[in-house]
């Protein structure tokens, strides 16, 4: 299954769109086979006479928002099957679209204030699922990283059904041979990022790219990394399906073991021994994932937390490292000297972090971030590759903006003296 996403600004157009003929006539016999709009009467809503009812539905929760309503609110899916295998009945459909909206977080199973969305069928083979983005509550759905989720349900819907191959990766016959090109690494690196090296030419790096690289030129040359931002549980899952393609396209492909799904019961520690480490770019993905003040300072407690904390941690260690090395060897007491200034460096940073903690719950939720959008036409857009890691740089400024006009001056520190033997 291949899903792509677009936006729009008026999900009216959209509907009359996927009702309308369509280009060349291909539209046949469209139908709504499943939604929710909240209390709404779908079976009553669900034929052609009913479009403005449908769609004034839809659109309910974002007339509320007026002013503060985003411009394209419209949130459109759409997703064909492979054409060599027997269509899906609707409601094997419906419970397709059922799926793709909870995996998106567009209407989450149970959650009460959940987008406003329906499921069409107007061609064989293919389905349309129309969302609003305005949530009951008055929210906004986040829809960062919604290509990559649709991408990663749709990969366990094949499999599901049988529409792709179970097996690691397609073997040679006798007649064929690899592709003759270096073999691609897919390794983490040490600050966490995944890198993919070797792909030197223009199929390798377009599979990479769709899998969800990014690309960089250098002068070391064409690289591809994902965002270190992205989750541990994502760069799993996609360097897993970048290798299956490499290797599908008869590449030679090193994948490590802590990004390989068929070698891993559970995901593996990215950064190997280093797992502190990992859990810190844990914290650091919860902080960029806040969205207003107070779930920041939840976020940011567990670096401040005067007993459990991050730094906490960090300074009882360092001073714990000074004094086993006066232990070790009574010589060295300069190194261990700057061990216990480290520490005492550190407890300057939390003293003066600590008072910031209640402002942090006067930080205004930012506006969403902004994305590479699509305007419905009558003729639906190609979109961009499902795959796509886009680097969250407006969330790192969304944070920012908030708390530039409410933040106090920062204390000068006052780095003690060095001790004496």
């Amino acid at each position: 299954m291949i899903p792509q996403l677009h936006r729009a600004s008026s999900t009216s157009d959209v509907l009359r769109y996927l009702y309308g003929p369509g280009e060349g006539g291909n539209h046949t016999s469209p139908r709504l086979i499943a939604g929710d709009v909240h209390g709404a009467p779908i079976e009553q809503l669900a034929g052609p006479d009913s479009l403005p009812d449908l769609a004034h539905a839809l659109g309910e929760p974002v007339e509320r928002l007026g002013a503060n309503a985003p411009k394209q609110p419209a949130w459109v899916c759409s997703v064909r099957s492979d054409p060599r295998r027997p269509d899906l009945t609707d409601s094997q459909w419906a419970a397709v679209a059922r799926r793709l909206v909870a995996a998106a977080g567009i209407a989450p199973e149970g959650d009460p204030d959940a987008c406003r969305w329906v499921a069409v069928r107007n061609q064989p083979r293919q389905l349309y699922v129309v969302a609003t983005l305005a949530r009951e509550d008055g929210s906004l759905h986040n829809a960062y990283r919604d290509a990559f989720r649709l991408q990663s349900e749709c990969h366990v819907l094949s499999g599901e059904m049988g529409h792709r191959r179970t097996d690691p990766y397609p073997k040679l016959s006798a007649e064929e041979t690899p592709v003759a090109a270096p073999p691609i690494t897919i390794t983490h690196e040490f600050s966490g990022s995944v890198v993919a090296k070797g792909a030197n030419d223009d199929l390798s790096a377009s599979l990479l790219k769709h899998a969800g690289f990014q690309q960089t030129q250098d002068w070391y040359g064409r690289r591809h990394r994902l965002p270190t931002t992205t989750p541990v549980t994502d760069k799993v899952v996609i360097a897993t399906h970048a290798a299956e393609m490499l290797r599908a396209a008869r590449y030679v492909v090193d994948l490590s073991p802590s990004l390989d799904t068929a070698r891993m019961s559970s995901p593996a520690q990215p950064l190997g021994p280093y797992a502190v480490g990992a859990e810190l770019l844990q914290i650091t993905e919860r902080i960029r994932a806040a969205e207003h003040g107070d779930a920041l300072e939840r976020a940011v407690d567990h670096l401040l937390h005067p007993e459990y904390g991050a730094l906490e941690g960090v300074r009882e260690a360092l001073e714990a490292a000074g004094e086993h090395i006066n232990d070790l060897d009574d010589e060295a007491y300069q190194l261990a000297d700057r061990f216990g200034l480290a520490a005492d460096l550190v407890s300057s940073a939390q003293s003066e972090l600590v008072i910031l903690e209640a402002e942090l719950r006067r930080v205004r939720p930012g506006q969403q971030p902004r994305f590479e959008t699509l305007t419905c036409s009558p003729q639906l857009p190609d979109s961009r590759g499902a795959a796509l890691a886009t680097s969250p740089a407006a969330a790192k400024v969304k944070v920012g903006a908030g708390t530039a006009g409410s933040s106090p001056a920062a204390c000068p520190s006052h780095a003690p003296e060095p001790r004496t033997r």
